[in-house]
């Protein structure tokens, strides 16, 4: 169904799962993982990444810290980044926005906002 070959970056295993199987289960077959910012710039270069999940509060390098990496990289300055973290407050996902993020999830979500998310985005 899906040709989005997706990065999951989040230092949590067991969230890095969840948000595997969910997109499993919304027809997105395609994805690597890695635990921070800089293990995901290492990804970037070795696959064909089309969509990028990040979760913020990662070690090393956090999820700011990557997007805005990202950002800084004309190759990936118009990757779709959709970032899932506990951090809900209005001046963190203004500060995401500002960084790059395209979309913003507050743990904990539901795989219907997962969808409708990736789906706006990709629209």
């Amino acid at each position: 169904m899906s040709n989005l070959f997706i990065l999951i970056v989040d230092d949590s295993p067991t969230m890095r799962r969840i948000i595997k199987n969910t997109l499993e289960r919304l027809g997105h077959r395609e994805s690597v993982e890695a635990g921070n910012g800089k293990e995901a710039l290492q990804q970037l270069k070795e696959h064909p990444i089309n969509f990028v999940v990040t979760d913020w509060n990662m070690p090393e390098m956090n999820g700011l810290e990557f997007v805005t990496e990202l950002r800084a990289t004309p190759e990936y300055e118009a990757l779709p980044v959709l970032m899932i973290t506990t951090r809900g407050m209005k001046d963190d996902v203004l500060q995401a926005v500002q960084a790059g993020v395209n979309n913003y999830i507050v743990k904990p979500f539901t795989p219907e906002t997962l969808e409708q998310k990736i789906q706006k985005l990709l629209s």
